[in-house]
């Protein structure tokens, strides 16, 4: 017989253990070691038992025991050094608070958060970044404030059926057994927030607080009474459902993650966000939330959008806009049109925000509601997670602001971090607390690592390797005894692997651009690779398709069925049911780090980041973060097959680039021991990894870029336009308004030059004016820039340099000179042009309204050749 209702039972802890509840209430414990030995010393069994988990292990240590441990002065001792510890780590002042000025509060809304194992809100790399996001925020006193939804089921848990099929499995999750508390008014009752939906219906949700070191994480949850069946389950899982029930999970995240913000603040008394972070599109309503609570304060929507956009910071992800979220427009249209329209916000203006550039039909209809280009639309800050993801994004969007370069598209780009904390293996934590004291967690002074001793390292690593090793025969057995196979048939699993092997790890989602097979492109060179006898090679696979992605499992089954085959299987294994706790064990334990995407759809990809920093090498595509930051000498970059448009046989040649660089280089150098046993020219290129990347892959590296690029101009810029009643907003509306109404009587009328003779020679310089019909616009509402530089076969500026032309008094015609000087500081063929675009001091971007005006006649170009 099945429960009706799961629930969790909390022990009532002894007076003297208090602060043991403290603690464990703390997700700081997540990333602090010394907390977590004194968890296991509650009781080590139950420790071993329940995986870690210190809610799980109060829930299951025995009476008898917490009263011998509140009889125990030495673990009260502990206990109170602990306690005191994070009270100290929650009030001293950190790096934030050095500086001398900041938004006072960051609302950070994210779909998934990857804090620890504990708390399954995650699948994949997305949550995972969120939640170093949220450590590195904790660690440098970043005030953020952190927004999700809370899934009872989470993401699935993965097995393998005896054909080697990924199957899901959904765990009920009671949050009475999750390191939360409820959120409750003054008065004792669950705190709530309302969403209206169409039809008269009402989505409820209560908000559960996790704290994230200092930072608190607020997830909403819509599993209460008051909802009916189909709200109920709105956040029963992550990534789950049709388009109607996706579009509640962003209703709820973004809408609700605005209002319950407003709630926690009005009753814990924090301070307000100034600047508002939509992590990818998933949360992009957010802003429509918060221009509804301006308008019904009396801002016209213009007004509203404008002060929004200020303070509001949006970060892509995805470099395929497969990726993206897009809803019907109509279905964006009922929810908030008809009977459940907001007052003062028009739904088609809503609609015009996520309409994407290129969809419009004759009659301005759109059919489809973009949430990235809403995002983009709502926030006067956007970037990207590396810097050629940054590329590839202008390039996705360029469509949002015709007319610009591709370079001026306004998507910049900061490249992820890791939090070392969470990931770096501990005996490596230690080696570098003892020999390098004021490197751990440091964006300064890692060249400091060539002091390491090689063999401590080469040490460290065995160490890490044998762990992993270790843990994955017990995963590789428990699979196979979970598809049907007897104990009797496993005897081998126990020789599995080898702790003295090279090992490499491969461990991602596994959508088809990942491409999780490309190793098995030819399956007896991989063999040949596993068996050398002189250097052979392992390799642990983990990853999850999507449930609806039947490519990705018949992926994850071909992989599967190779590390069935009995020649191989103690060489090669995947691992079901890939977490942070199996992510911690591979970044850590293995040699080399693989990843093999088809470039450059890799946005950023942090793996091989965590890998780096315990001493493992990167072999991998120059795809994301990997494409910035290779040197040539702290990894290997597998050549690619750009320009060869047969898929088929652009894997072919890049798993051919792969094996031979495996066999050549990689093993070879693995394997190349001196008379000690050690791999210098290895550990040489393990020390170079660690002092070369070692400061830029810091999740702290990271926060502090958000921090000084984008958090704190945004706050300045929302402080501008909401001092005296919004006076900015005002203004700077009502600016766009009329500059985007005058627009079209802005001409270039004529453009010359002098000063270069008919024979320009390099170091000469050329004056330009450019005569420019103003229409009702005056010489201070637009720039005059010349571009100038190298030209392409049809006359196309090249990355062109732009200097902005100065104004002289207008005519009475309405026409305007303006006049600069262009160096001609480069030779070969040279071009220039003029464009007009306009000019604030709130703009972001020259591109930030989309207008540009350039001479009608590619005759206002002159060309010529520099000598």
């Amino acid at each position: 017989m099945r429960a009706i209702r799961r629930f969790t039972v909390r022990t009532v802890l002894p007076a003297e253990l208090a602060p043991l509840g403290e603690l464990v209430q703390n997700l700081r414990w997540s990333w602090h070691p010394e907390t977590m030995d004194l968890f296991a010393d509650v009781d080590p069994d139950v420790w071993e038992r329940v995986g870690h988990d210190p809610v799980a292990l109060l829930g299951a240590v025995a009476a008898d025991r917490l009263r011998e441990l509140a009889r125990d002065r030495r673990f009260l001792r502990r206990l109170a050094d602990a306690a005191d510890d994070l009270r100290e780590y929650m009030t001293a002042p950190r790096w934030y608070q050095t500086l001398p000025s900041g938004p006072a509060a960051i609302g950070y809304f994210s779909p998934e958060y990857g804090i620890a194992a504990a708390l399954p809100q995650y699948s994949g790399g997305l949550g995972i970044l969120a939640g170093d996001h949220l450590k590195a925020a904790s660690d440098l006193g970043v005030p953020i404030l952190g927004v999700g939804l809370l899934y009872r089921h989470g993401y699935f848990s993965q097995s393998l059926s005896p054909e080697g099929w990924q199957q899901e499995h959904y765990p009920s999750l009671d949050p009475g057994g999750l390191p939360l508390s409820l959120l409750k008014e003054e008065d004792g009752t669950p705190s709530r927030i309302r969403i209206g939906l169409p039809g008269g219906r009402t989505l409820h949700a209560q908000i559960w607080v996790a704290q994230v070191g200092r930072i608190p994480l607020l997830l909403l949850d819509s599993d209460v009474a008051d909802n009916d069946a189909a709200a109920r389950d709105v956040t029963d899982r992550l990534y789950g459902g049709g388009g109607d029930h996706r579009l509640m999970q962003e209703l709820l995240l973004g809408i609700g993650g605005v209002r319950a913000l407003r709630a926690y603040c009005r009753i814990t008394g924090h301070a307000e966000p100034e600047v508002f972070h939509t992590n990818e599109g998933h949360a992009g309503f957010l802003g429509l939330e918060r221009i509804r609570e301006l308008t019904e304060a009396r801002l016209s929507f213009d007004e509203a959008l404008e002060a929004v956009r200020a303070g509001t910071v949006f970060t892509t992800h995805t470099p395929v806009p497969a990726g993206i979220d897009r809803f019907p427009a109509e279905m964006i249209g009922r929810q908030f049109g008809g009977d459940n329209a907001w007052p003062t916000v028009d739904v088609d203006r809503i609609l015009e925000l996520g309409a994407e550039p290129e969809a419009a039909d004759g009659d301005g209809e759109k059919a489809v509601f973009n949430m990235a280009v809403m995002g983009m639309r709502l926030a006067q800050r956007v970037n990207g997670v590396s810097v050629l993801h940054g590329e590839v994004s202008r390039e996705m969007f360029q469509g949002l602001w015709p007319g610009f370069d591709l370079s001026e598209v306004p998507i910049g780009s900061i490249t992820n971090g890791v939090h070392a904390p969470t990931w770096v293996g501990r005996e490596v934590m230690e080696l570098a607390g003892k020999e390098l004291p004021t490197l751990v967690d440091r964006t300064q002074g890692w060249d400091s690592v060539q002091k390491l001793s090689e063999g401590d390292i080469w040490t460290i690593r065995g160490q890490l390797r044998a762990r992993l090793v270790e843990d994955a025969r017990k995963r590789l057995r428990r699979s196979w005894r979970e598809r049907g196979a007897s104990e009797a048939e496993l005897g081998w699993t126990d020789e599995a692997l080898d702790p003295g092997v090279l090992t490499i790890g491969f461990a991602r989602r596994v959508p088809s651009y990942k491409r999780l097979t490309l190793m098995l492109s030819d399956p007896d060179r991989l063999r040949d690779l596993l068996l050398d006898p002189a250097k052979p090679v392992q390799i642990l696979i983990a990853g999850k398709a999507h449930p609806a992605d039947e490519g990705g499992k018949k992926l994850i089954q071909q992989i599967v069925k190779f590390a069935d085959m009995e020649d191989v299987r103690h060489r090669i294994v995947f691992l079901p049911d890939y977490d942070m706790a199996l992510g911690q064990l591979l970044v850590q334990g293995c040699d080399v780090w693989m990843n093999n995407p088809l470039r450059p759809l890799e946005a950023c990809g942090t793996s091989g980041m965590k890998a780096a920093l315990n001493g493992g090498l990167n072999l991998s595509i120059r795809d994301g973060w990997w494409d910035e930051w290779y040197d040539g000498t702290n990894g290997w970059a597998i050549p690619t097959a750009d320009g060869v448009t047969d898929p088929d046989r652009r894997d072919e040649l890049e798993a051919a680039a792969l094996y031979d660089l495996i066999e050549r280089e990689v093993a070879d150098r693995f394997y190349d021991r001196a008379a000690d046993g050690l791999p210098r020219r290895w550990l040489e290129m393990v020390k170079h990894t660690l002092s070369s990347l070692g400061p830029k892959v810091l999740a702290g590296r990271m926060l502090r870029d958000y921090v000084i690029e984008l958090y704190a101009p945004a706050a300045d810029s929302a402080r501008t336009l909401s001092a005296d009643h919004y006076h900015g907003a005002k203004s700077f509306a009502a600016w766009k308004l009329r500059v985007s109404q005058a627009w079209p009587g802005i001409r270039v009328e004529h453009v010359e030059t002098s000063g270069i003779g008919d024979t320009p020679e390099l170091g000469a310089t050329m004056e330009i004016t450019a005569t420019i019909a103003l229409g009702d616009l005056s010489p201070e509402d637009i720039h005059v820039q010349s571009g100038y530089g190298r030209v392409g076969p049809h006359d196309e500026l090249l990355d062109p340099t732009y200097v902005t032309l100065t104004p002289g008094h207008p005519g009475d015609d309405g026409r305007a000179p303006f006049t600069g000087t262009i160096p001609l500081d480069r030779t070969g063929a040279f071009g220039y042009s003029v464009r007009v675009v306009p000019h604030h001091p709130l703009m972001a971007s020259p591109a930030e309204l989309g207008l540009i005006t350039v001479p009608e006649e590619p005759a206002g170009m002159t060309n010529g050749t520099l000598r």
